[in-house]
């Protein structure tokens, strides 16, 4: 399953976000979406779910369809306040087999017991999600990931204020998602995580920088390039004309 971006603008109140970037996610690959604050990498991602519309341009699937993804938000967007068990968030994986409203039966618990056991959680089913720490409640995430099985996963700082040891253990998962064949999209901050688990890189800076094999992305001349497009952004600048606007 590939994503194709086809020249797709984003704005927020016509100031582009992400700016007429095109290009192709390769299918079965792991693929990091790296660049500097205000780069419009979470932006891009929202976009690709279809939780933002494009102001231009699209966004494809080629070889599925949306609800072959799963997506992984920032910590800080989700509400840990409900009472919520571990069990019951991993299972809402499960909503392809059983639906908004089906029961889990009992080969969907095991799943899910699996699933926590993959992510070194056996034993926190019961627990309640405000109960947990950052990065035991980053591994619940990863579990209904692995309940969910889609193709395609999108992961938005899935390492931001998450403990080493945690975070070793999910990039490992990655690494399992890629040799499996499932496409894996991430935005990240750290530059060894990427060179180290992402074959390829989108550097982004509002325009698409380098698009490519990691050590050809990751320059120093790129990440020059990178820093100087996002620095020299205002408030005040002109906005942005698509051509939905001209017609």
């Amino acid at each position: 399953m590939k994503i194709i971006l086809d020249n797709l603008t984003v704005s927020y109140r016509r100031h582009p976000a992400v700016h007429h970037a095109s290009g192709t996610f390769a299918e079965g690959e792991a693929t990091a979406i790296f660049g500097p604050n205000g780069a419009g990498k979470s932006t891009l991602l929202k976009t690709m779910i279809g939780a933002l519309r494009p102001d231009e341009g699209h966004v494809r699937f080629d070889g599925g369809s949306l609800a072959d993804i799963a997506y992984l938000p920032q910590q800080s967007e989700i509400d840990r306040s409900l009472p919520v068990t571990v069990t019951d968030l991993v299972a809402t994986g499960l909503w392809r087999r059983t639906g908004a409203f089906g029961g889990v039966d009992t080969a969907s618990l095991a799943r899910v017991s699996e699933a926590l056991a993959t992510v070194g959680l056996s034993g926190f089913a019961s627990r309640t999600i405000d109960a947990l720490s950052n990065g035991q409640f980053q591994r619940v995430l990863f579990a209904r990931i692995l309940v969910q099985d889609a193709r395609l996963i999108l992961l938005d700082e899935p390492f931001n204020a998450v403990d080493a040891k945690t975070t070793f253990d999910l990039l490992e998962l990655v690494r399992r998602w890629k040799e499996e064949g499932r496409t894996v999209v991430a935005v990240l901050h750290d530059y060894e995580q990427v060179r180290a688990y992402f074959a390829q890189t989108l550097l982004l800076a509002r325009e698409v920088v380098a698009w490519g094999a990691t050590a050809s992305v990751l320059t120093d001349d790129n990440l020059r390039r990178a820093l100087d497009k996002v620095a020299v952004w205002h408030a005040h600048a002109p906005v942005c004309e698509t051509a939905r606007e001209g017609a």
